[in-house]
C-alpha cells in the first residue's frame, strides 16, 4: 500500500462517521441489564455497604426505580429476591406470593418494554445457603433440586417474567426447566442459562446484598473451576442443547477470554455478568479518587461488549447510562 493511501485509510479510521460503521464494540443502554435486589417487609431502600450506590428496594420502591431505567433506555433488570422467611428447601422461591413474584408485575406496570429477567436459584431461600436441599452428608443432593427450580421458573413465568435464567449449576436443570415450561404453557419464555459459571472470590459483595452466603463449606463443588476454560465450553454447549436460548459467563473481568471463546463457538446470543465484587473493587478506587470514574466504567463495560458479549449484567448500568 502506497503511503498515501495508508494516510488516507487512518483519517478514515478516526472519522467519527467510521467509529459509527463499527457495530462490533458498540455500547448503548440497551445491552445493559441492572440487577435488583428485593426484600419482603422493606419500606423505600436500604443501602447495601459493600456496594456503595447499591440498595435493597421495597416493593413500594420497584415502580419509580422502573421507570427510571425505562427513560434512560436501560434493556432490563435482574431480580433477586430476599425472602420474610427461609426454609431447608428454600420453598419461598416459588410460592405465588413471593417476593419476586409481587415485584414482577409492579416492574411490568410501571415499565412495560423493561425486560424482566428473573433468577433461579434456591440460595437465597433456603436456611443452609445453598443451591438445593441436602443429603444428611451436607452435600447438596442435585437431582432432588431440579423439580424445585423447574417449579420456580414456571411461578415466576406465571407471574409475568420475561426471561428465565437459572444460576443454581445443577447438572440438567435447564432441560428440567424447559420441559416444565413448555408444560405449564409458557414455551415461548426464553432461558438465559449460566452456562459457564466460575467458582470465584468475586461474589462476596453480592452475597452481603442478596442475604445468600452458604452456612458452612461452599459452592465449589457445583460452580467451575476457575483454570478450566475447555469445560466452560461443555458446559455451554450441554445448556443450548438442553434448551437454553441464551448463555452466560460468569464473572466477567477475569475471564473475557472465556466470554470470547463462547462468542466463538456458539450462534445463540452471550450474555456476561459483571459481578458485585468488579463493581465493589472499582467504586472504591474511584471514591478515592484513584481512578476516573466515568472513563474506567465504560473502558470496563466496553471491554465486556469487545469480548463478545451482547448483554451485560451490571451494577454500572444506571450510573454509565446517566453519564453518558
Amino acid at each position: 500500500m502506497e503511503l498515501g493511501t495508508f494516510a488516507r485509510h487512518r483519517r478514515l479510521r478516526s472519522t467519527e462517521a467510521m467509529r459509527r460503521l463499527v457495530r462490533e464494540t458498540e455500547l448503548t443502554p440497551a445491552h445493559l441489564v441492572y440487577p435488583l435486589f428485593v426484600e419482603a417487609g422493606l419500606a423505600g431502600r436500604s443501602p447495601i455497604p459493600s456496594m456503595p450506590g447499591q440498595d435493597r428496594l421495597g416493593l413500594d420502591a420497584l415502580a419509580g426505580e422502573a421507570r427510571s431505567l425505562a427513560r434512560l433506555g436501560i434493556g432490563g433488570v435482574m431480580l433477586f429476591g430476599l425472602p420474610a422467611a427461609k426454609d431447608g428447601a428454600g420453598s419461598g422461591a416459588w410460592a405465588a406470593d413471593g417476593i419476586v413474584q409481587q415485584a414482577i408485575p409492579r416492574i411490568k406496570d410501571a415499565a412495560p418494554d423493561l425486560v424482566v429477567m428473573g433468577d433461579v436459584c434456591l440460595c437465597e431461600y433456603t436456611s443452609h445457603g445453598h443451591c438445593g436441599p441436602l443429603r444428611p452428608d451436607g452435600s447438596v443432593d442435585n437431582d432432588a433440586a431440579l423439580p424445585l427450580l423447574a417449579e420456580t421458573a414456571v411461578s415466576l413465568a406465571r407471574a409475568g417474567c420475561d426471561v428465565i435464567a437459572p444460576s443454581d449449576m445443577m447438572d440438567g436443570r435447564v432441560l428440567a426447566i424447559r420441559r416444565a415450561l413448555d408444560t405449564a404453557g409458557f414455551s415461548n419464555v426464553p432461558i438465559l442459562s449460566y452456562a459457564a459459571k466460575f467458582a470465584s472470590g468475586f461474589y462476596g459483595p453480592f452475597r452481603e446484598a442478596a442475604d445468600s452466603a452458604p452456612a458452612f463449606g461452599d459452592r465449589r463443588g457445583y460452580q467451575m473451576d476457575p483454570a478450566n476454560a475447555r469445560m466452560a465450553l461443555g458446559e455451554v454447549r450441554a445448556d443450548i442443547e438442553q434448551g437454553a436460548d441464551m448463555v452466560m459467563v460468569k464473572p466477567a473481568l477475569p475471564y473475557l477470554d472465556v466470554i470470547r471463546a463462547v462468542r466463538e463457538a456458539v450462534t445463540v446470543p452471550v450474555a456476561a455478568y459483571n459481578v458485585s465484587g468488579e463493581y465493589s473493587m472499582l467504586m472504591a478506587a474511584i471514591d478515592r479518587g484513584w481512578l476516573d470514574g466515568d472513563r474506567v466504567i465504560d473502558e470496563t463495560l466496553t471491554s465486556i461488549r469487545r469480548a463478545g458479549a451482547d448483554i451485560i449484567i451490571t451494577y454500572h448500568a444506571k450510573q454509565w447510562a446517566e453519564r453518558r
